[in-house]
């Protein structure tokens, strides 16, 4: 297993959805907010309209954990606990992803990522 990296790069995936999940049900959040705001994400795939490469961008914009995890560090720090659910939902959603395989995108095709071939 430890010579597999797609399987590590998915466990990783679903080590992060399971302890988003986690902290988001210990910080009673609503779910409603959740059901709202998984898939929001994945709104970015319409700048594949414009062409692959401001699609491949603004997709790994916002499938990145960089910026919620960041998020959450300020969120936390200052604190700011309202934007806390949001940034959960998000790194939630980039978790779930990973753990199905879907990773960020080449600008040569919607189905090269840096996981595999989609």
């Amino acid at each position: 297993m430890l010579t597999r990296p797609r399987w590590l790069l998915h466990l990783e995936g679903a080590a992060i959805f399971g302890l988003s999940l986690i902290f988001f049900i210990r910080g009673h959040f609503g779910w409603g907010w959740y059901a709202l705001l998984f898939l929001a994400p994945d709104v970015f795939m319409l700048g594949y309209l414009v062409n692959v490469r401001v699609g491949a961008a603004l997709y790994n914009l916002v499938h990145t954990s960089t910026i919620p995890l960041c998020g959450l560090v300020v969120a936390v720090a200052l604190p700011e606990p309202r934007i806390l659910p949001f940034l959960l939902i998000w790194l939630s959603h980039i978790g779930f992803d990973r753990l199905l395989g879907f990773g960020l995108k080449y600008p040569t095709q919607f189905r090269d990522t840096h996981l595999q071939r989609v």
